[in-house]
Parts: C-alpha cells; sequence; structure tokens
C-alpha cells in the first residue's frame, strides 16, 4: 500500500501529459470535436470582451439586397442589371472589384457579353466554388511542401468562359466550425489537376499589384510575409456585427447616387444579401452575416495586414502549455491536499485565461480549450482517486451531482431517465412557444454592480421557472435577461396552446409584480414584452458527445421570439398569434381577461410574410410595458 501511493502522484503526471500530448495532437488535425466546439465557445466569448474594433475602411460592399429586389421586381437580378451595377462602379475607378457572385449560368447571349464586356472595364476578380464529396475538407496527403496539407476539393464550380477570360477568378469557400461560424478561409485549394487560389488572396494581390509568393505556412504579399494556419488558412476575427464594413445597396448605384469616395481607389465587393438568397453565416455579434461581409472582412485582414497569428509556433506552444499545465494541476493537488491546492491551480488557470485574452485582443490566437480540456480531467480524476475514500467527499460529490441535474427540466429529466433516446432523432411536432425578456436590462446593467445584477436575474429566472412549470412547460433555454418557453415536450398534447395563453396571462401578472418590487431606480428603467406562437417546430438534441441540450427550431420559434418586438412596438404587454389563440379555444382566458386587440397583420423581421397577431394587456396600471423594442 505504501509503496502504492508513494507512485500514485509521478504515474498521474505521466499520464497526465500524455493524455494533454495525445488531445494536442488530435486537436491540430481537427480530430478532436468537442475541443473545437469549446475553442469555438471560448473565442466567441473573447471576442466579446475585446468588442466591436473599427476596420480599416478599405472595401465598400455593393448589397444586393431587399431594397434592390423589390424595386427591381425580381431576384436574381437580371444580367442587364448587373451589368448596369458594375458599370456604374467601373465609372468611378475602384481599385479592384470583387464579384461575389457564381456566375455558372449562361444567360442571353447579348446581355452575357455586355457584363462581360464591363467586367473587363475594371481590375476585377470574380467567385469560383470548390466542391467536396464530403464534409471535410482537409484531405490528408502524403507529399511534402508547401501545398501538402491544402484542402482537397473533388473539383471546381468555375464562372462562365465569356466571363472568366474578362477577369481574374478564386474561390469564395469558407472554414466553419460545428455552431456555422466562419473560422477561417482557405487560402489555396486544390483538386487532382489544379491549384485554385481564394478570392480574397486574388484581390489583396491585384490590390498591391504584387504576385503572391507562397511558402510552407505563409506568404508573401507586397514586400510583408502574412503567416497562416495550417492548410494555408487565414484565422479570421470579425470587426463587428453585419454593417460593420462600410455597406451600399445597389438600389443606390442604380440611381446614381453613388459618392467618389465610396469606390474611387478601394475594394469594392458586390455580393447578396436579400432575405432567403445567398449565403448567411452566424458570428459572434450576429446570427445573420452576408457571406459578402465575410469575404470582405477576409479582404480587409489581407490589406490592412491585421490577421490573427494562428502557426505551427502558436499550435506547438498551445500544445507544450497545454501538458506543463496538466502537469502542474497534478503537482499542486498531490502538494497541498486542501483548498489551498485548489485555490493555487484557480489562479493559474485564471492567470493564464487573462493572458490568453489579451493575447487575442492583440491578434494573437492561442487555444484557450487545449489546455483546458487537458488540465481539468487528469486533475478532476486525481483529485477523485484521493478523495474516493473519504465518506465525506463521497457525500459532497453526491451534493454536487444534485446540483447539476437542476440545469434540466424536471419534466425532462424524468422522461430522459426513463427515455434515454428521446430525441436522438429530431422530431416533427406542433407545440406552443413563448418567449419572455426583459427590456432595457442591458443597458441598466451597465451602471449595476455585477452581484446585483446576478441576484436581478436569479429571482426574475426563478420566477419564470415557477410560473412555467405551475402550467406544464418546460423552459428549454435562459438567454440573459429572457427565456423561451415551450409548451409540447417531452409530449404533445391537446391543451398545449391554452396553457402556453395561460403561462403568458400569469407571466404577465408575476413579472409586473415583480417589477413593481424592485427598487424605484430600478423598476423604473425596464420593462418586459412577451411573444406566443403555435406552429411546426423541430424537436431535438444540440450539442456533442461531451454536452447536448433539448431545444426547438423552426419558423414557429421565430416567430414567437419576433413577436415579443411587435408587443413592445405596440405598447402591449404581449403578443400572441392568430395561431395560438384560435388553437387555445373560445374558453381562452385572454378573451375575457384583461385588453385583447386585434388581430392585426404585422410584419415580422427577417421573414417576407405577415403574421396575424392579437396584442393583450392585463389593464392593471401597475403594470411596466417597453415602448421599444
Amino acid at each position: 500500500m505504501m509503496k502504492a501511493s508513494i507512485l500514485q502522484t509521478p504515474l498521474a503526471m505521466v499520464l497526465a501529459g500524455v493524455w494533454a500530448a495525445a488531445l494536442a495532437f488530435g486537436h491540430n488535425r481537427g480530430d478532436v470535436g468537442f475541443l473545437d466546439r469549446l475553442e469555438a465557445t471560448l473565442t466567441d466569448l473573447r471576442i466579446q470582451i475585446r468588442g466591436v474594433k473599427k476596420p480599416p475602411d478599405l472595401v465598400t460592399i455593393i448589397a444586393i439586397d431587399d431594397r434592390v429586389a423589390r424595386e427591381q421586381g425580381s431576384y436574381p437580378l437580371p444580367r442587364a442589371t448587373l451589368t448596369k451595377i458594375v458599370e456604374e462602379i467601373a465609372r468611378y475607378k475602384p481599385k479592384v472589384l470583387a464579384l461575389d457572385l457564381l456566375l455558372v449560368d449562361a444567360g442571353a447571349t447579348d446581355t452575357d457579353a455586355a457584363l462581360a464586356q464591363a467586367l473587363g472595364k475594371t481590375n476585377t476578380v470574380i467567385a469560383a466554388a470548390a466542391l467536396f464529396s464530403e464534409s471535410k475538407q482537409t484531405v490528408a496527403t502524403k507529399e511534402a511542401g508547401p501545398l501538402a496539407d491544402l484542402p482537397v476539393a473533388s473539383g471546381f464550380l468555375l464562372p462562365l468562359k465569356v466571363f472568366a477570360d474578362q477577369a481574374t477568378v478564386g474561390v469564395v469557400n469558407l472554414n466553419t466550425d460545428s455552431s456555422g461560424v466562419p473560422r477561417s478561409m482557405p487560402m489555396l485549394m486544390r483538386s487532382a489537376d489544379r491549384v485554385m487560389v481564394s478570392m480574397p488572396l486574388r484581390v489583396a494581390s491585384a490590390a498591391s499589384r504584387d504576385d503572391t509568393q507562397i511558402g510552407e505556412y505563409n506568404f508573401s504579399l507586397a514586400g510583408s510575409h502574412v503567416p497562416t494556419d495550417i492548410g494555408h488558412l487565414l484565422p479570421m476575427s470579425f470587426y463587428g456585427p453585419h454593417g460593420t464594413i462600410r455597406t451600399i445597396s445597389a438600389s443606390e448605384v442604380l440611381a446614381g447616387k453613388l459618392s467618389p469616395a465610396d469606390i474611387q481607389d478601394r475594394v469594392v465587393a458586390i455580393g447578396v444579401t436579400v432575405t432567403g438568397g445567398g449565403d448567411f453565416f452566424s458570428t459572434p455579434f450576429d446570427p445573420v452575416m452576408p457571406g459578402v461581409e465575410v469575404v470582405s472582412t477576409a479582404i480587409t485582414h489581407l490589406l490592412a495586414r491585421d490577421t490573427l497569428l494562428r502557426n505551427t509556433s502558436i499550435r506547438l506552444f498551445d500544445a507544450g502549455f497545454a501538458i506543463v499545465l496538466a502537469i502542474l494541476c497534478i503537482a499542486l493537488l498531490a502538494w497541498r491536499r486542501n483548498a489551498v491546492g485548489l485555490i493555487t491551480i484557480v489562479a493559474v488557470v485564471t492567470m493564464w485565461a487573462v493572458i490568453n485574452t489579451v493575447a487575442y485582443g492583440h491578434g494573437i490566437w492561442m487555444s484557450a480549450a487545449l489546455p483546458l480540456a487537458a488540465a481539468v480531467p487528469p486533475a478532476m480524476a486525481f483529485g477523485a482517486l484521493q478523495i474516493w475514500s473519504s465518506r465525506r467527499s463521497v457525500q459532497h460529490f453526491a451534493a454536487r451531482s444534485d446540483l447539476l441535474r437542476q440545469f434540466q427540466a424536471p419534466g425532462l429529466r424524468e422522461w430522459l431517465i426513463k427515455n434515454p433516446d428521446y430525441l436522438l432523432q429530431p422530431v416533427h411536432q406542433h407545440a406552443a412557444v413563448v418567449f419572455i425578456d426583459l427590456s432595457h436590462f442591458t443597458r441598466l446593467s451597465e451602471t449595476l454592480g455585477a452581484d446585483v445584477v446576478r441576484d436581478l436575474l436569479k429571482s426574475f429566472h426563478a420566477l419564470i421557472d415557477q410560473v412555467t412549470l405551475a402550467h406544464g412547460g418546460v423552459v428549454t433555454s435562459f438567454m440573459g435577461d429572457g427565456a423561451m418557453i415551450l409548451f409540447g415536450l417531452p409530449v404533445v398534447a391537446d391543451d398545449d396552446a391554452a396553457r402556453a395563453a395561460r403561462c403568458c396571462i400569469d407571466l404577465t401578472t408575476r413579472t409586473g409584480t415583480w417589477i413593481a418590487g424592485l427598487p424605484p431606480e430600478i423598476a423604473s428603467q425596464i420593462g418586459f414584452k412577451i411573444g406566443a406562437h403555435f406552429g411546426d417546430i423541430v424537436a431535438s438534441r444540440l450539442g456533442g458527445a461531451s454536452y447536448q441540450h433539448i431545444t426547438a427550431t423552426g419558423d414557429t420559434v421565430n416567430v414567437a421570439s419576433r413577436l415579443m418586438e411587435v408587443a413592445a412596438g405596440h405598447g402591449a404587454e404581449v403578443a400572441v398569434s392568430d395561431d395560438l389563440l384560435r388553437r387555445a379555444g373560445d374558453n381562452c382566458p385572454m378573451l375575457t381577461i384583461g385588453t385583447l386587440s386585434g388581430p392585426t397583420e404585422v410584419q415580422i423581421r427577417g421573414r417576407n410574410g405577415a403574421v396575424s397577431a392579437w396584442l393583450w394587456c392585463d389593464g392593471s396600471a401597475a403594470r411596466t410595458v417597453s415602448t421599444s423594442a
């Protein structure tokens, strides 16, 4: 026993080092899914901490948006209209024109010829796309040299020859993480018979009037070395939300309202932002960003030389630090088998987190997930082994287990215990969706201490949880100062809509009372809004092997969320869809309690069709309702 105890710590340190090294190897190959997801989350957090960054004013986006589509009466725009846009831009002599449109379909011969002629009037780069037979782009090769780790495509979707003859062609593919956020852009791609250059690199090369020289993990442009990640990936860090980069509607171009300062000697990118058209991506700042703005971000990175530094040297540092941190945590736990050891570990990790965040803000992208994943599991395993024989420690872990169970709604928790395979496959069904959100709370929280904000949210979330449970609903997520509630999980019931309506009434009453009971300086600055809709949803588990949560997606969810804005905009407490009210039946309490007005046809932001909605207030003067979204 004594010998085993002596060997326990060195063996644990060796195993921790091996674990960290294995994780680092897999992470660099992109084979550890949970690490990629964790890294994505922590990267978003670092970007939010860094905040919005004013982009270098080098690129102008000409947006083919809803406005121009409405004015032209159709989308896609006719080739003749696109020709007018290109010709008008060319008049002001842009440095480079980047056309983020796939011109792969032939039109009328005369209109295609006219567009080709217009493209030839200026320094133009047009889009191509790489095609992949598998979802994973990077394919290992046995070759050596700077092209060995390039993403290997099965082929390329190239523009028509009539257009390619008048312009340079660049690939617009992006690398996204599991949540759909673009994290990098391949500067080079290859197929069996060719190597293609990305559109941003083509544009930057044309703007710099310099041929790009490719190295193993970098390339030189206009005398400067630009570092890249493995596979010549350009790491991306967004400057801010949609519209941060200068954007002008194509409608302004067609109307002849361009300013020379918007175009002359600048890179101009033409792309699609029209609703339902083109590619859209989520970012840490925005749930929806057009692909042309993502490409323009990469172009700006290259022109301004403000790319994130994430290369083999950084990855080697990440691996080394992960190994050292894992071993250090074991050593600290063995040295101080009490709270002192844990506090020291927390201090070390906190210091590293601060350094990591500051480095990211200065353009150095060190991994945040790898050291955590390398150190935390071995430390937890070693700590559990040390306290395994202690009854008090066993009770401690049991209490923590009970605490973790609170992070799932009771109804779903019990259902999952009985049915472990529940929602492994997505289920299409009817459900009622309710959103509630505090108004102006974010602005207020800037003036309150962190402890006050936490206490307010804690009490508000508890209120929502109590009301939801009372009406048989499920809180699927608390989103800051709001929540999403479902009626229809884990099983569909005939009265889901009716219970959702009663829940809205109860939430209104309870929330109004809660706000009225807050200190006057807080209560006077916040309000609330509720939106509810009934319809088809897709219930599923989202997440990966290490963590999953149950949620609903679909148009019904989006409409319910946007109805909160409708309620706030009309001075009501609740906005419910006509679908939910009809489904709730003639005995719906909204028909007899409070004031119900409607139906009103309302436009939902981000949605083409109108929605028939009803506005409800409980009529109490004590209620506080936001007058703006």
